[in-house]
């Protein structure tokens, strides 16, 4: 398939060219509830350059793959394996935060003799968390989120809360690569700002929704100044009230 009106973009704010798979899954991870009929996705996905014909097959390729359901009524939506992924994006443009009185999240993986899969599993379950490693299965982060860990953690790790000795922001620089996220979150404003095509500007806003995964969320007095976690997340809001079916996180 060839995209039209596409830029070359730099590699440093984590572009990924589009594709029909990519446009659709963006579309849908972005649209609450998230089901498209067939007629207003072959409408959404048009100015991206993917035809009805093109759109179609990705359609069948997926639903063959798992990523979609389609009903009777040629209506596609998410699988659930999608829909989970869908409740951590939306999670990451609108994180549920509280005030944050000096406690610490620490997080002790107890459970041993698992293999490599288990434990990258667990890394990365660990990680959507936003918590952050401290040495070899000790975890942490500020607790100034609204979110229980999940009940079935406990089987291979046991959770505290904690006040640590060192100062609180000097250990979050520690834990998280704030000054290079910072940087990343604000070359994507730039982009966004210059970007005039729509698949330019679906392909900064797809990247914008990976970048705020990756965002800590921390409480605002561990923040270097000007963090731009809200601006980023403030011009991902804008954009999606500019589309009737609004961009989300592509596919790899």
């Amino acid at each position: 398939m060839r995209m039209k009106d596409v830029s070359a973009e730099p590699a440093d704010v984590g572009l990924r060219p589009l594709s029909a798979r990519s446009v659709v899954l963006s579309l849908l991870l972005g649209t609450h509830p998230p089901q498209l009929p067939v007629k207003d996705l072959i409408r959404f996905v048009e100015p991206f350059g993917v035809g009805g014909s093109t759109l179609r097959a990705a359609l069948s390729r997926m639903t063959a793959a798992g990523d979609l359901r389609r009903t009777d009524d040629a209506v596609y939506g998410l699988s659930d394996r999608l829909l989970a992924r869908q409740r951590r994006q939306d999670e990451a443009v609108r994180p549920r935060t509280r005030a944050w009185r000096g406690d610490w999240e620490m997080l002790v993986v107890t459970a041993t003799g698992r293999g490599p899969a288990a434990r990258a599993d667990l890394r990365t379950r660990l990680t959507s968390l936003r918590l952050a490693e401290l040495r070899e299965g000790v975890w942490l982060r500020p607790a100034n989120l609204e979110r229980p860990f999940p009940a079935d953690l406990a089987a291979t790790a046991q959770s505290y809360t904690a006040r640590p000795d060192r100062p609180s922001a000097e250990l979050a620089a520690d834990l998280w690569p704030l000054a290079t996220w910072s940087a990343t979150a604000r070359a994507l404003l730039t982009r966004a700002s210059a970007s005039r095509l729509p698949a330019d500007r679906f392909t900064v806003f797809a990247a914008a929704v990976r970048h705020l995964l990756t965002d800590p969320v921390l409480p605002a007095e561990l923040l270097p100044a000007d963090w731009p976690g809200d601006e980023l997340r403030a011009a991902y809001a804008e954009y999606r009230a500019e589309l009737s079916g609004p961009p989300g996180d592509p596919a790899d």
